[in-house]
């Protein structure tokens, strides 16, 4: 029973994570087409570092915890596919850091980059899941 409760929270944790890993990158998207300084610019501001703090951060660490606990209980470790899902994690983990960077640059008023590279880069959390997901479900290797 506890592990199946380790597992819930598990996923309830991925997908806060994942919900902050595809929004934020749209929040990007409009904070880059406002003027700095803006009025709209300091609310985008304030909803950026909000998700960040209180969902993406908190729930990246919960899955992190969850996730090295089921591996440890399930031996699962071992197992090749899951080795891959690890290094997909630490990708969409490395995604989570470099969000937080543009976050600091939108906060000291620095975004060097438009709204379309926003757009390209929320596409990166999207692919990593659909991966991270058939290997779960699937354990293909």
């Amino acid at each position: 029973m506890s592990y199946l409760l380790i597992k819930a929270f598990h996923v309830i944790a991925v997908l806060s994570w994942m919900a902050g890993l595809l929004y934020l990158p749209r929040l990007f998207v409009y904070h880059a087409e406002v003027k700095a300084g803006s009025e709209a610019s300091e609310l985008f501001k304030i909803m950026e570092r909000r998700l960040l703090n209180a969902i993406m951060t908190p729930a990246a660490i919960v899955v992190w915890v969850l996730g090295i606990t089921l591996a440890a209980l399930s031996g699962a470790y071992e197992e090749t596919w899951f080795q891959i899902k690890g290094v997909l994690v630490v990708a969409m983990t490395a995604l989570h850091f470099y969000m937080i960077h543009h976050k600091n640059q939108f906060a000291m008023d620095q975004n060097i980059h438009s709204s379309k590279f926003f757009r390209i880069l929320n596409e990166g959390p999207t692919v990593l899941m659909i991966a991270i997901v058939l290997l779960v479900i699937l354990k293909p290797v």
